[in-house]
């Protein structure tokens, strides 16, 4: 079987989410779809709308064959972590392709820009310390680095977010030397950050603001999703109570904050430069969330890195332990959910797949398990103690079953 990954969050899984899936079907001719998709909270440091395994059921009632959990270490992280991790952990259970989506379109050009990137890898890392120096923050750095040596070009613009990850995607298998092939589709119908749904396609920032804003799923965000993710998303709010966002953890987050001590918020992971001077100071300043970020906020220190580090407070992640677990490669595969087409190909494979393959977290001393644990706890702690109880214990259960034809 030839099975095609897919790097997502589906926070929530949308129409755009469908259209990809099937069009990475079409073009790779892929026989089992296998997702690695971020767990409680995502990339850009946030809490993701419903718990992942609400997400899960969503993705495979809707035609995907296997979700894999990107595990919390590499799933706050930047753009390179994020998808060296990702793109590991696929090629551990044997994916022979991935495709993302981008603001280019073309496999070429990305291919050719890490050709670019890697002959002028120098020069571009001496642009990089340029502008940290300067006070930039990384993603502006990153940006004026990539224009100093070619890389922000119509073809391939790196100022994109989606272009930004999808570069970074071919810059993992390509460094790693990866027996993976990479293809790409273009974004279509809405950017990445657009605000307000226009089509039934939309991005999952305007829907997201859309459910959040009205506490409910009118007409106008139901066309926008399949049957599947409006199901889960009424599930989860009758279960829990609320769809998850930042200002549900404002109170937790300012008592961390409160009664830490400087040393203990320094050893915070992506706590750096001073920078818990200023979260100290302003966190009794603050009336929300937002407020809180927007005292913070520097030129250097962007809204999404101080999510992050919002994130890291709230688990309790420290410096070293990232560290520890990023000097490895992924120690296990975390599947989940599968559908009986995702069952045949791990049957097919298992004998290949040389990391070991759990389903819960279970008395695992593993630290990217603990870390996983906390998180998750952490994510849950907003809902009253017997739900929290009892949507912690999917934990342990094992794998969602899809009997999904």
């Amino acid at each position: 079987m030839k099975a095609c990954g897919l790097i997502v969050e589906y926070n929530p899984f949308h129409n755009g989410h469908v259209y990809h899936m099937n069009q990475a079907k079409k073009i790779t001719k892929a026989d089992c779809m296998i997702t690695i998709m971020s767990g409680s909270f995502l990339q850009r440091g946030e809490p993701a709308i419903i718990d992942k395994f609400h997400r899960t059921k969503a993705a495979l009632r809707t035609g995907i064959d296997i979700v894999i959990e990107l595990p919390y270490v590499y799933a706050v992280q930047n753009s390179d972590i994020f998808a060296s991790g990702a793109v590991q952990i696929l090629n551990q259970i044997g994916v022979s392709t991935i495709c993302f989506g981008s603001e280019s379109g073309n496999v070429s050009y990305f291919i050719k820009g890490y050709e670019n990137y890697k002959e002028k890898e120098p020069l571009f890392k001496q642009e990089l310390k340029f502008g940290l120096a300067a006070g930039l923050s990384f993603p502006e750095a990153s940006k004026l680095a990539y224009q100093r040596i070619g890389l922000t070009t119509d073809a391939l613009d790196l100022a994109r977010p989606n272009n930004i990850l999808g570069f970074s995607y071919v810059k993992a298998i390509m460094d790693q030397n990866l027996a993976i092939k990479p293809f790409t589709i273009q974004r279509t119908k809405n950017d990445f950050h657009d605000q307000v749904i226009t089509d039934k396609i939309a991005s999952a920032t305007s829907i997201r603001k859309n459910l959040i804003e009205n506490n409910e799923i009118d007409l106008s965000v139901k066309d926008t999703m399949p049957k599947a993710t409006i199901e889960q998303l009424h599930l989860y709010k009758e279960s829990s109570g609320l769809w998850h966002t930042w200002e549900h953890y404002f109170q937790l987050l300012q008592y961390r904050v409160l009664t830490m001590s400087l040393e203990e918020l320094r050893e915070i992971h992506g706590v750096n430069e001073g920078i818990e001077h200023r979260i100290i100071k302003t966190a009794t300043k603050a009336s929300s969330i937002h407020h809180w970020i927007e005292l913070i906020k520097t030129k250097r220190y962007t809204w999404t890195r101080i999510q992050r580090i919002f994130t890291h407070i709230l688990t309790n992640t420290t410096k070293k332990e990232v560290q520890r677990s990023l000097n490895n490669p992924p120690p296990y595969i975390r599947i989940l959910g599968l559908s009986k087409n995702g069952q045949a190909y791990l049957n097919k494979k298992r004998k290949e797949i040389t990391a070991p393959i759990i389903f819960g977290l279970k008395r695992n001393t593993n630290p990217m398990l603990v870390m996983e644990e906390r998180a998750t706890k952490a994510y849950y702690s907003v809902l009253n103690p017997n739900t929290r109880n009892r949507l912690f214990h999917q934990e342990i259960t094992g794998p969602i079953i899809s009997h999904k034809k």
